[in-house]
C-alpha cells in the first residue's frame, strides 16, 4: 500500500502522521487489496471555527476508487470521522465483490 499524507496551511508532524497510519490500518485490516492512499490534511481560514479542520482522503483499491471527506473543530476529530466514513464505504465494496451466489443444485435425470 501506498500512503501518501500532506498538509495545506498546515505542517504534518510526526505524531499526526502516526495518528493518521494508525488509524488507517483499521482499514487495511477489513480490506486486504487497497492499492493506494492519498491524504490531504487542511486547516482553512474561515470565520467559523466549528469546521475549520478538515481531513480528505482517497483510497483507490482494486476496481474501485472512494473519497471521503470530515470537517471539525480539531483535526484529529476530523481523522476520527474520515475513518469512520471510509471504513463502511471499504466494508460495502467488499460485500459487493464477494460472490454471494449459491451453486445450482444437481439435477438427476
Amino acid at each position: 500500500m501506498n500512503l501518501t499524507i500532506s498538509g495545506h496551511h498546515l505542517e504534518v508532524t510526526p505524531a499526526l502522521r502516526s495518528y493518521v497510519t494508525e488509524k488507517l490500518d483499521r482499514i487495511m485490516r477489513h480490506f486486504d487489496q487497497v492499492v493506494d492512499v492519498k491524504v490531504l490534511l487542511t486547516v482553512e481560514k474561515q470565520k467559523e471555527k466549528a469546521r475549520r479542520q478538515r481531513a480528505e482522503c482517497n483510497i483507490h483499491v482494486k476496481g474501485n476508487d472512494m473519497f471521503a471527506q470530515s470537517s471539525h473543530q480539531d483535526l484529529y476529530a476530523a481523522v476520527d470521522d474520515l475513518v469512520d466514513k471510509l471504513d463502511r464505504q471499504v466494508g460495502r465494496h467488499k460485500d459487493r465483490i464477494q460472490d454471494h451466489h449459491h451453486a445450482a443444485p444437481k439435477r438427476l435425470m
